[in-house]
């Protein structure tokens, strides 16, 4: 009965008019951002930040505009993976298998209608399981002290490079550094300067939201610029769109059991959407054999994994809302505004700002069916989008970083430091390391700092304490595991090439979910 109070009051929140418009504003916008190829949702949300503070919106609108571009864009992925066979980001990888192969078949605009229904399963069903699990989890998360707290920021780093990194060493690299750069400022303990050089801008530390729109916007143009948008201005026809009835019904058993195991995948952290599509494709796969024809164009090749990838990204809201560590590169991003917003994820949001929390949950509700409504109908929209030319795009990206930042702290510094961060995140998707892990360290540093200092107080320095309780001792065997195991995992599991023909010279997308 709670949780229907609960949803009640979430509704009697979405429902307004405003909130309304901003979620319908936010899908079409996020479906955009992830039909480009080069965006991805980790972009889009870092992308409209600045502009969602420029507006004055409250914490209640802004992460209903800013869910509903990740929900939108985890949407778009898939449309420029079926007709270009480029991703639209990464978890949108697996959609070419099949996806490719039906739109050279001839039935692009089936594979569309298929990819979005599955999409609108998959993200239903994840909201559908946050609200029931979520408030649950909450209440155990109360157990936590400050031992807890630092083996959970342990576990979080040990994992969101994990599965999806190629090189555990290089995510520890970023992690360190992320860690470093938010140590600089004022000792919160003894208001000393650490690492600022003498340096009086940087006496307030590195503000995350220069650190997150640097790494992620910045960094797509030098890309962009370098590779000189090729994928960008590709010409795309469609021809007429039908709903395959027989597909959608013969697909139902994928869907369903691709959302369950793409929830559990995005739940833990730093697995994410990726791993949900890939696991829900493989498992698929075995399932249908091999007269599935799975990598030939097949529906089910379609279902699988935008039901998982999408299911994934609903997951991945559940440690972010109910212990503050975000399942994923986007949910890392949304914890920012949070924390921006002088609103602190974790238990105590349940019950402190219940608004917000089934708020936010309602409008994800709505959302999908908007998603829903919006993506089958409208996909010959969305597919115009993919012929922007770059001579548009990226002045326009740039354009809202610069503004969108300068707006909000008044520092040409902010704009130098936000340069330096763009530069610095090129160069690491030059050598391959992740930057997902560095936006963790500058996020979570403080936290992560203080409560190793709490434990170490009540302890009188005691480094057993850490280990004291059997939470604290479960979340740093799974932070071991978690580090460990994608090095044994990577050797077993391997991604199945994608189709040939279409765009395939392009690069693989990098960015993280």
């Amino acid at each position: 009965m709670d949780i229907l109070s609960n949803l009640a009051l979430g509704f009697s929140v979405a429902l307004s008019p405003w909130t309304l418009m901003l979620a319908v504003i936010g899908c079409f916008i996020g479906t955009i951002v992830g039909a480009l190829p080069g965006l991805g949702p980790s972009n889009g949300v870092a992308l409209l930040i600045p502009i969602t503070f420029s507006m004055g919106l409250d914490a209640t609108a802004a992460l209903v505009l800013l869910t509903s571009v990740y929900y939108g864009a985890m949407y778009g992925g898939r449309i420029s993976s079926i007709l270009l066979n480029i991703p639209g980001d990464e978890p949108a990888m697996m959609t070419t298998l099949d996806g490719y192969p039906m739109a050279k078949a001839g039935r692009a605009g089936d594979a569309l209608v298929i990819s979005g229904v599955a999409s609108f399963v998959g993200a239903l069903f994840a909201t559908v399981a946050l609200l029931l699990i979520a408030p649950a989890l909450a209440r155990v998360a109360y157990l936590f002290g400050p031992a807890e707290y630092f083996a959970l920021y342990l576990l979080a780093f040990s994992t969101l490079g994990g599965v999806a990194s190629k090189n555990q060493a290089k995510a520890a690299l970023a992690s360190a550094i992320g860690l470093g750069i938010a140590m600089i400022g004022l000792d919160n303990s003894t208001g000393m300067e650490r690492f600022t050089g003498g340096e009086l801008h940087l006496a307030d530390g590195v503000d995350f939201l220069v650190a997150i729109v640097g790494l992620f916007a910045v960094s797509e143009v030098f890309v962009f610029i370098e590779s000189h948008g090729r994928g960008s201005a590709i010409g795309v026809k469609l021809e007429k769109v039908r709903i395959p009835w027989a597909d959608i019904a013969a697909t139902k058993w994928t869907m369903l059991r691709s959302s369950v195991v793409g929830f559990v995948a995005g739940v833990l952290p730093g697995a994410g959407a990726s791993l949900g599509s890939f696991l829900t494709y493989m498992m698929e796969k075995s399932i249908a054999g091999p007269r599935g024809g799975f990598g030939t164009g097949v529906a089910k090749g379609v279902a699988a994994p935008e039901a998982g990838n999408n299911a994934a990204a609903g997951g991945a809201l559940v440690p972010m809302l109910t212990l503050g560590v975000p399942g994923s590169g986007t949910t890392a991003v949304l914890l920012a505004v949070l924390m921006t917003l002088n609103i602190t994820p974790g238990p105590t949001l349940f019950a402190d700002r219940p608004e917000v929390v089934w708020g936010l949950i309602a409008s994800l509700l709505i959302a999908n069916f908007v998603l829903l409504l919006m993506n089958v109908p409208m996909v010959k929209v969305f597919v115009r989008v993919l012929s922007v030319p770059p001579a548009l795009l990226l002045p326009g990206v740039m354009m809202v970083s610069f503004v969108g930042i300068y707006s909000l702290t008044g520092s040409y510094f902010d704009l130098v430091l936000m340069i330096g961060f763009g530069v610095m995140g090129w160069l690491f998707r030059k050598l391959d390391i992740p930057t997902v892990p560095v936006i963790l360290g500058i996020l979570l540093g403080n936290a992560m700092e203080d409560n190793l200092r709490r434990a170490m107080v009540l302890s009188d320095g005691e480094v057993g304490f850490l280990f004291s309780s059997p939470i604290a001792i479960g979340l740093w065997t799974a932070a071991v595991l978690g580090f460990v195991a994608p090095l044994f995992l990577r050797r077993i599991i391997r991604k199945p090439a994608r189709p040939e023909g279409g765009a395939e010279d392009l690069p693989e997308p990098t960015r993280a979910d």
